[in-house]
């Protein structure tokens, strides 16, 4: 199991390090600090939950990865780059407005 993390320090606490050591089955793989790449990550799995997983009924996990691999083999038949719909500047105002929030009063 291959296991895609942000860069924060809990994941190598030694707790975390103890557990990994005794499930060899599990893989973590650190985002660089500062990346976005991971976003894009994220996007497509929206994607494959969206598309595909939301009000879905696999019966079986066959049934389940038939379909994801048929979802992934048409998604690469006819790929598409993922358009960010906002600009820097929106993003922006929208943390501010965020911040201000959970930094009012009651938080």
């Amino acid at each position: 199991m291959h296991v895609i993390c942000d860069n924060y320090a809990t994941h190598k606490h030694p707790t975390i390090q103890t557990w990994l050591g005794k499930h060899p089955r599990f893989h973590m793989h650190f985002a660089p600090t500062y990346s976005s790449w991971i976003n894009q990550v994220e996007r497509l799995f929206a994607e494959v939950t969206r598309e595909l997983l939301q009000r879905s009924d696999h019966r079986s996990v066959q049934a389940l990865e038939k379909d994801l691999r048929n979802w992934v083999k048409a998604w690469n038949e006819n790929p598409q780059p993922f358009v960010w719909t906002k600009t820097a500047e929106e993003i922006l105002s929208s943390i501010a407005r965020y911040l201000q929030r959970i930094n009012g009063a009651g938080h």
